[in-house]
């Protein structure tokens, strides 16, 4: 007999999922379960849902495939709302399986019973319920709606009979709104469709590319590297773009983020080619620039918020060759642009008496940015991480933007560790750039710990991020993970702070109160440090990288830089 979880499992694995987040209930998710482990996909139990499709959305956007979570029915699903939400607005591929009552009840029991498709629907691009008839079908659609332009989370309604039961069949089903995968090749057929641009191509002497996070892919930041180096192009990236344009290359012009700290560099240009950029990933801010603006993406986008003059919808390579024939040599200065971003960076580091968030990072980066992929949680920490930490790869930097959710970085580290060298291996080459591909693997053969996991993950977290998911902690104790979180502590929601000073409002309702984060970690399994100086920072993180498993490190900072910080990035 082929049961229903066994098809689940099957498309999981040809849609090349290995690991599957959740905290289980006693219904359709232990069929699940067990049947992910006779197929060699791991289950891997979290503290909580929505820490559960974090992970799952860590491992998506590395790997370019499906994440995969599941939860019990009524408060589980509840619980897992702000992960669905957070792969929604960051366009993250993912599968989410919900248990429910048995369909051989008939809906007669009320205890747990919630509408959970009418409550994930907000933030799902489809939900659907499985059955032994459609299994085959459902899952199939299941993946493409979550895989296609612009990907998001698909919810699966798994009743407690169903799942046990064998397939019996398959039902077709109505395959609308799923999207087809996009490739366009530069010949006459791309030119027709880019015509309303190719002009503004031609007489261009300054564009600027802006890359967001429909960019990501290893053939994307090639063909997007090639362009600038050809053509002497720089190029702004988003947030979620951070190593698309390494931040050492010569043509890394700085975040883009609709703030004011960009604002002079994008003046410069007279025209700006919005390559992957997703609305989602700005400011919630009028725009505020007058070029010509030309979106080249797998999708449209919306254009309420950025005035996009004509829209591109194209793979990247292909439009990124076009664009290079299209384009002449520019005329910026590169060596400038390079000043001009390393003014941006001594900006934010501004003095302190006391050990400051910026230096925090500065250190961290000095000691592991060569070797480790690093998550970043929502907070005031949040803005010298993003501008001051170095990324070479894509998706070296994890960040949640569109949602800008706390409680994102260590759940997202967890995913992130696991999918780098769990179980099943490293991930699969062709996500990095394969030179520095390569280096990792040389520098994990030559130290090693016998279980393929010491490629660390560096969180940048702060202490009220933290609170919302510290029971993750026991996740990375129990899977032996390279983690290190530094945890940017002040007691206080620091960022909401400033927001009140800045409206001359009062202090209220942001002082956390003091947490020992070190007796915390120890009490879970984790090594911790306390540190209040840069050198002993500087100890902290060579202990952490050498050592085999996760570590915290409270980081006693001084939020007094915030203000101004917040004040020069974003006005």
């Amino acid at each position: 007999m082929i049961s229903v979880a066994d098809v689940i499992v099957g498309h999981l694995r040809r849609a090349g999922v290995g690991t599957i987040f959740g905290v289980p209930g006693g219904g359709s998710n232990l069929d699940l379960i067990d049947a992910a482990g006779r197929a060699g996909v791991t289950f891997v139990l979290t503290a909580t849902e929505t820490g559960a499709a974090v992970a799952a959305i860590a491992q998506a956007e590395i790997s370019g495939r499906p994440g995969a979570c599941l939860t019990t029915l009524g408060p589980g699903v509840t619980s897992v709302v702000n992960g669905v939400a957070c792969a929604w607005l960051d366009r993250a591929p993912l599968l989410v399986f919900t248990d429910s009552h048995p369909t051989s009840t008939g809906g007669v029991f009320q205890h747990q019973r919630l509408d959970h498709r009418a409550l994930l629907a907000p933030v799902t691009k489809w939900s659907t319920t499985l059955s032994p008839a459609n299994a085959q079908s459902v899952m199939r659609k299941a993946v493409d709606c979550a895989m296609a332009p612009p990907c998001g989370p698909v919810h699966l309604e798994c009743p407690g009979d169903v799942l046990s039961a064998e397939a019996r069949g398959d039902k077709p089903v109505d395959r609308h709104g799923v999207g087809e995968g996009i490739a366009r090749e530069p010949g006459n057929a791309g030119r027709v469709l880019f015509a309303p641009a190719i002009s503004l191509l031609k007489g261009a002497r300054r564009p600027l590319l802006l890359v967001g996070l429909g960019a990501r892919r290893s053939i994307d930041a090639e063909a997007i590297r090639s362009l600038c180096l050809k053509r002497g192009v720089p190029a702004m990236v988003t947030y979620k773009a951070k190593g698309v344009v390494p931040d050492g290359d010569l043509h890394f012009a700085g975040v883009f983020t609709n703030g004011t700290i960009e604002q002079s560099m994008v003046a410069e240009a007279d025209l700006l080619l919005a390559v992957g950029l997703d609305p989602v990933e700005l400011i919630p801010r009028p725009w505020a620039y007058a070029q010509t603006i030309v979106h080249i993406g797998p999708a449209r986008v919306d254009d309420d918020h950025i005035p996009f003059s004509s829209q591109f919808v194209s793979d990247i390579p292909s439009a990124m060759q076009l664009a290079e024939e299209l384009l002449s040599q520019s005329s910026w200065d590169l060596d400038a642009i390079h000043e001009a971003v390393v003014s941006q960076r001594r900006r934010l580091c501004l003095p302190s008496s006391r050990l400051a968030a910026h230096r925090v990072v500065q250190i961290a980066a000095d000691a592991a940015a060569t070797q480790a992929r690093v998550t970043v949680d929502a907070g005031a920490h949040m803005f010298p991480a993003t501008m001051l930490w170095p990324v070479a790869e894509p998706n070296g930097m994890l960040i949640s933007n569109g949602l800008s959710t706390m409680g994102f970085a260590l759940p997202a580290a967890i995913g992130a560790a696991l999918l780098d060298h769990g179980p099943h291996g490293p991930a699969k080459a062709g996500h990095y750039q394969q030179g520095q591909a390569e280096a990792g693997r040389d520098r994990r053969n030559a130290s090693d710990d016998g279980n393929g996991r010491n490629r660390p993950v560096v969180a940048l977290t702060g202490d009220g991020g933290l609170l919302m998911c510290a029971g993750e902690l026991l996740t990375a104790v129990r899977e032996s993970l390279h983690v290190i979180v530094i945890v940017f502590a002040d007691a206080s929601l620091s960022l909401i702070d400033v927001k009140q000073q800045q409206r001359r409002l009062g202090s209220s309702g942001v002082s956390l109160g003091a947490v020992d984060w070190c007796a915390v970690a120890n009490g879970l399994g984790a090594a911790a440090h306390r540190v209040e100086t840069e050198a002993e920072l500087s100890s902290a993180m060579s202990r952490a990288l050498a050592h085999h498993g996760p570590t915290v490190i409270e980081a006693r900072i001084d939020p007094g830089t915030y203000p101004e910080t917040l004040h020069t990035i974003r006005g």
